[in-house]
């Protein structure tokens, strides 16, 4: 078997339209990728038709270029049914691998899809070298690493695992973690994890502090690996791959180029990598860093007075600007056609334009070069101060307008046949899935409790806690169950105060935080082993890597945490066969999407009792960097004046509300859909008497003197 560390490394480019397709093999790509219809982590961008996407295949296989389809969306229950029919035909049209994210989706692959080949992409949040076993071990051929590895730490993790290893090389970051920002979905139902995601990275934002200026704290810089590839191919990486499904052809075009001639080169010649450089400096993008491939750390990362806009900047509006116009000392050369993007610094918006009258010394032109004094007409109104960006070039743009080589019509009757001999497939497997018992429940279910002084029912409560010092106040109510979050900090209270904790032994879980970096690994295994000779036998996992923790070891009780982003029932058969019992559905649901899943026959089945955070403030960023500019502990306000506040937690950075969500009232309710646990998270911040006292208020059936967030539950996460 050859070493992937001398395989020669695939470049894998991004796809949005068939023109950039097109552009993207003609640059040199080994492979692309495109979205696969409704079941991508883009869903801002047009779906491909089935005629379309058979025709790409051919066209990639003729010239030896594999395509894969990114179906890296959260499913809900009762968007099952369009998902069987979406891998039936897949299954038919034989792409070379589907990229996904949702366990649920594995599920349905695996049972009844076995032919295709899958990809476990960054959403799985594949950030140590049990991840990538574990991955590896269901029958993912390739796993997307995390995008905020070292160099160091996968080469550590390629050396665990003979599985494929894919990195981001270029394009944009995400601040948090991917998998684990909540924020998009937070503020208004848009979640990031099924493609809707909202940018609130993007934003500009003001601490409450005095004399703090204003900031896009969190909008990171793009990710530019190209003076890295040799390195990172030492290291075992076997895939690089370029982000931007919503790019043009002439940004896609540009990259491929570039990253083309370096992979050619192949000794990391400084003359090719100089050229390289010329071609991306063409491109468009945002500012560049190397991320974090050589440190966590790097300056780079982040720009914190500089919007991250993506395009060209081309100067800041001057005196004379106003409504429908922006005058500007111009940067760099535009023309009539091209496509622009105002930026205004006040509220954080972008208004994206097609320029179409200009003016200079109150004449009209075609174009303008820079230093040339302008005055632009604009759609929106422009204070002074706020910022330009050119994003794409008229002539590019009119190059994509050209008529595609692949004839996507002549695969019309091939899809036709194909949607024929699947239909009867589709319907045997969803009569078998159809949803089972429905309706409210007349009595308790097993394992329900009575709400003390009324015959209501509510399901059971647990209490989730990062501090074993609570424990030394009053709990706002005595839990079925106490969720103790493992981390250095509590195994060494843990040790030197066992007194405090035996009074809450039999009713302890230990819980594993999402995030666990490779060099902590072995800190988290040694722990665990201890903690089990101490006779604790459950425990809640936050990643499904770190089952493996616990494999071999018997007669313990296992959960999942929330941020195993469960959102339908056949992710819980996964999580049952790999020995949990209990499990939370993903925090961001909604009342409709929890009660589908609760009624499904297949919920039933799968013998895994389904929970539910219903109080807490859950980190709606999860990100690496801690950098200089962060203010901990400090509020920080948005352009509409939500509040939030940063915090460290699981060797990161997170972004907290500063009041927390509450679904307490909804307690009963959630009991007659059959939730089974709820669970309370006492995590991230202090808390106090006064707020113990309003949560046991709010469970006696009495009202919050606050008003707080039901976060997604009332209204319709999309």
């Amino acid at each position: 078997m050859i070493d992937k560390k001398d395989k020669k490394p695939e470049l894998l480019a991004p796809a949005g339209s068939i023109n950039v397709f097109e552009r993207a093999i003609e640059a040199g790509a080994d492979a692309v990728y495109i979205g696969a219809p409704a079941l991508n982590a883009r869903a801002l961008s047009r779906d491909f038709s089935w005629a379309e996407i058979a025709a790409m295949i051919q066209f990639a296989h003729k010239r030896d270029v594999k395509l894969y389809l990114a179906a890296n969306s959260l499913l809900k229950e009762n968007e099952i049914p369009q998902v069987l029919e979406t891998l039936a035909i897949l299954e038919a049209l034989k792409p070379d691998a589907l990229i996904i994210q949702d366990l649920g989706l594995y599920h349905l692959c695996r049972k009844y899809f076995p032919q295709l080949r899958l990809h476990a992409s960054t959403l799985f949040g594949a950030h140590n070298s049990l991840a990538v076993r574990q991955f590896k071990n269901m029958g993912f051929e390739r796993v997307v690493l995390a995008r905020e590895l070292t160099i160091k730490e996968i080469n550590s993790i390629a050396g665990t695992s003979n599985v494929e290893l894919e990195v981001f090389i270029h394009g944009a970051l995400c601040f948090s973690y991917s998998g684990l920002c909540l924020f998009s979905s937070y503020l208004g139902g848009k979640s990031g994890l099924r493609g809707r995601c909202v940018q609130p990275c993007r934003r500009r934002y003001q601490w409450k502090q005095k004399g703090e200026k204003p900031g896009y704290f969190f909008s990171m810089n793009d990710l530019g690996g190209i003076d890295l590839i040799n390195r990172l191919q030492k290291a075992g990486v076997s895939s690089f791959k370029i982000e931007g499904r919503l790019r043009s052809a002439h940004y896609v075009s540009s990259v491929v180029k570039a990253y083309r001639m370096v992979i050619d080169a192949d000794s990391g010649d400084k003359r090719v990598i100089e050229n390289a450089k010329e071609l991306l400096d063409q491109s468009m993008g945002r500012k560049t860093s190397q991320g974090y491939f050589n440190t966590t750390e790097s300056k780079e990362l982040i720009s914190p007075y500089h919007s991250g806009n993506i395009g060209m900047y081309l100067g800041q509006a001057g005196k004379g600007t106003g409504k429908g116009k922006v005058s500007l000392a111009l940067k760099q050369s535009i023309q009539v056609g091209d496509r622009l993007r105002l930026h205004q610094e006040d509220t954080g918006e972008r208004v994206a334009f097609t320029l179409r009258n200009m003016t200079k010394k109150s004449r009209k032109i075609s174009q303008a070069n820079p230093d040339d004094s302008i005055i632009l007409e604009v759609p929106a109104i422009v204070k002074r101060g706020d910022s330009l960006f050119k994003v794409d070039s008229r002539k590019a743009r009119e190059a994509e307008k050209k008529k595609p080589g692949l004839n996507a019509a002549h695969f019309n009757p091939t899809v036709k046949k194909i949607l024929r001999n699947t239909k009867q497939k589709v319907s045997t497997i969803q009569k078998s899935l159809a949803p089972g018992r429905t309706g409210s429940r007349k009595t308790p279910a097993a394992g329900m409790r009575r709400m003390k002084g009324t015959s209501a029912a509510w399901p059971l409560l647990y209490i989730k806690i990062d501090d074993l010092q609570v424990l030394k106040s009053r709990l706002p109510v005595m839990p079925e169950l106490l969720l103790v979050e493992l981390n250095r900090k509590t195994f060494n209270d843990f040790q030197h105060q066992k007194k405090t904790v035996k009074k809450f032994h039999h009713k302890m879980a230990w819980c594993l935080p999402p995030i666990i970096l490779e060099n902590e690994v072995d800190f988290f295994s040694k722990a665990i082993n201890q903690l089990i000779k101490n006779n604790f036998k459950t425990w809640q996992i936050g990643h499904i890597g770190q089952q493996l923790f616990f494999a071999g070891k018997e007669r313990l009780n296992l959960l999942g945490d929330y941020t195993l982003n469960v959102l339908n029932s056949q992710g819980l058969y996964v999580l049952h066969s790999f020995k949990l019992q209990r499990a939370q559905a993903a925090i961001e649901i909604d009342r409709e999407s929890l009660g589908n899943i609760l009624s499904s026959k297949s919920a039933a089945n799968s013998r895994v009792d389904l929970g539910l955070t219903v109080y807490g403030t859950p980190p709606l960023f999860t990100a690496r960097p801690m950098a200089k500019h962060f203010l901990y502990a400090q509020p920080f306000v948005s352009p509409k004046n939500e509040s939030f506040v940063l915090r460290k937690a699981w060797n990161s950075t997170v972004a907290l509300a500063e009041d927390p969500f509450s679904l307490l009232s909804m307690l009963t309710e959630m009991a007659k859909m059959g939730l089974k646990y709820a669970v309370i998270d006492l995590c991230h911040r202090r808390i106090t008497k006064k707020e113990n006292d309003e949560i046991g208020r709010e469970i006696a059936g009495k009202r919050y003197r606050r008003k707080l967030s039901t976060f997604n539950y009332n209204g319709n996460l999309l």
